[in-house]
């Protein structure tokens, strides 16, 4: 039995409302991460409200996409990955760089790639990247307040991702021809 349901616009807790429309209006349908996100208002609202945000930062759609799959990555979320596909298909990012990021690869941009591994980085430090990675970060063309814009990124991820992550959020089938799960190196047989 599932501890999260997946609300509608006509069941959701009445201050989550507007917050569906907002998805609907962002997407053209509510998404299930959205629809989990419902029984908590608070939740749903600082998540939609950061996305906005992030959307209308100084990084391109593109390096947003970088960011958001690389999380996505490295916080093994299924959820998000397939969706974010999309949104890197419509970035116009290349296939090899979104294969690439749905890999845990390197891109073929110097600059994105750049992008991706500060916030790899920032992700496995928690935070805590050194003088050096900071200085590789700036060195491929970024400033400080791009810098902050990631971690804007990383705490849209850290609610989308954890959420997915704790209420198995079953893929929209809109998604579901990119389906992913983190490639891994299996155990060898003897």
């Amino acid at each position: 039995m599932s501890h999260f349901p997946l609300f509608e616009k006509d069941n959701a807790p009445k201050d989550s409302v507007e917050w569906l429309e907002k998805a609907e209006q962002n997407f053209g349908l509510i998404p299930n991460v959205e629809k989990v996100m419902a029984l908590s208002p608070q939740l749903l609202a600082g998540y939609t409200f950061m996305w906005d945000g992030f959307n209308t930062s100084s990084l391109d759609e593109q390096e947003r996409q970088v960011v958001y799959m690389t999380a996505n990555f490295e916080n093994e979320c299924n959820y998000c990955v397939p969706w974010h596909t999309i949104l890197a298909e419509q970035s116009g990012l290349s296939k090899d760089d979104i294969e690439a990021l749905r890999g845990g690869g390197k891109l073929s941009n110097a600059k994105q790639n750049a992008l991706s591994e500060f916030t790899r980085r920032m992700i496995a430090n928690r935070g805590k990247v050194s003088q050096m990675q900071l200085q590789e970060f700036f060195d491929a063309g970024y400033n400080d307040q791009q810098a902050l814009e990631v971690i804007l990124a990383l705490s849209v991820k850290l609610i989308s991702n954890y959420t997915n992550s704790i209420a198995g959020t079953p893929l929209d089938k809109e998604a579901s021809h990119n389906r992913w799960s983190k490639p891994l190196i299996e155990e060898k047989s003897e």
